[in-house]
């Protein structure tokens, strides 16, 4: 698969890095001189982006200004042999530029174009500026997240992005499916911040609908199931968390805890009737977990098969054995700091699986290769990078 990602900074790129991670020839198309505007984002290690080494890993990177002439005309050129094209410019934008979904189906009808924006491509509010954080609170996330003597609270990663980033790479296979598969025509694939994040609020959606309830911050206790959430331990400032989202799970837990009575107590037998008791039930839970250690916890409750674990750190993670087991942190060669450790591949595929094969390139470090490939001499290439083109 071939991939042009014209995009800046989270949830396009993402969705091109989940793409290159299983085997994508992804170009990266930036700026030349600034590059993408990622580069410029904490936190560094010297004058190093590290979350464009995690980003932009697996790609290619060239420069080229789309808004000149011959930086459009070569730009066509690339596009003439690519299958997806993922883009996240305001709507509107790269028409203006003068490359409408028209030129760019004169240039490759098959291609499939991938279009991430705040609002989406349609609707009153297609124009506004769109980025993650603001789209978490259009979505209705952070209104039901953190505390209700609080203010709401935002997530400590591009939550929105990630998510959104997700959609469209789901959306661009999705696309590539009915085109190669079936034989249809290659299509558009619109995917707006806000609603990747409200495609997870389905039961607000449906309690509101049904019930006229509105959802509100319940700290860091969960809504729907109790005992659910985060519980302290015997030892200071050590966390877990636990869930007993159903009754199996919940008559594990009381019989660990050597309170069988809770299980005919009609206050306590269902899910159900515990919500309607939740400050009770977790009480006893809590008086439970304050006694002892986070080891001996993880111990009973893994034996009697209760979820639960330790609030990880990211020092923690780095040290656990699961991790290590399933490769999820993986090292590769880095340009800078000869080498750089990165997430590892999500999903697993037992036939074709992905890998981690270079973090994020130096800007238009690939200008020679994919630029050559289309033809383009030594000194082609010196002149276009004289002139600003590249």
């Amino acid at each position: 698969m071939r991939v042009l990602d014209i995009a800046t900074v989270y949830a396009a790129p993402f969705a091109a890095s989940l793409l290159a991670d299983f085997g994508a020839d992804v170009i990266k198309v930036e700026m030349p001189n600034s590059g993408d505007p990622l580069r410029g984002l904490e936190p560094f290690d010297g004058d190093e982006s590290l979350v464009w080494a995690a980003m932009s890993r697996n790609k290619r990177s060239v420069t080229l200004d789309l808004k000149s002439e011959e930086g459009q005309e070569l730009f066509l050129r690339l596009l003439a042999d690519q299958d997806v094209l993922i883009e996240n410019f305001r709507p509107g934008t790269m028409d203006r530029w003068g490359l409408g979904l028209d030129r760019l189906r004169e240039a490759n009808p098959e291609i499939v174009v991938v279009r991430v924006s705040g609002y989406g491509q349609t609707g009153p509010y297609r124009q506004k500026a769109g980025f993650g954080t603001p789209a978490t609170a259009f979505s209705g996330f952070a209104y039901i997240t953190g505390y209700p003597d609080r203010p709401p609270i935002l997530p400590q990663v591009s939550l929105t992005d990630f998510v959104t980033g997700l959609f469209a790479a789901f959306g661009a296979m999705t696309a590539l499916y009915h085109r190669d598969v079936f034989g249809g025509e290659a299509q558009e694939v619109d995917v707006a911040l806000y609603e990747s994040m409200f495609r997870l609020m389905e039961n607000l959606v449906t309690q509101y609908d049904r019930l006229g309830t509105i959802r509100e911050r319940t700290g860091n206790q969960l809504g729907s199931s109790v005992p659910a959430g985060t519980f302290a331990t015997a030892e200071e400032e050590r966390w877990m968390v636990l869930t007993t989202s159903t009754d199996r799970t919940f008559r594990r837990l009381a019989k660990l805890m050597d309170r069988t009575d809770m299980l005919e107590d009609p206050r306590y037998s269902t899910n159900r009737a515990r919500v309607a008791h939740r400050e009770e039930v977790n009480a006893i839970v809590e008086e439970w977990f304050g006694s002892r250690t986070v080891e001996e916890i993880q111990r009973l409750c893994d034996d009697a098969g209760v979820p639960v674990s330790p609030v990880y750190s990211v020092a923690e993670i780095f040290e656990d054995a699961q991790y290590a087991a399933r490769d999820m942190i993986v090292e590769v060669e880095h340009p800078k700091f000869g080498s750089i450790r990165l997430p590892g591949v999500v999903p697993k595929l037992s036939k074709t699986a992905g890998s981690v094969r270079t973090a994020g390139p130096t800007l238009g470090q690939h200008n020679e290769e994919v630029y050559g490939a289309l033809g383009l001499s030594e000194k082609d290439i010196a002149r276009l990078g004289e002139e600003g083109v590249i």
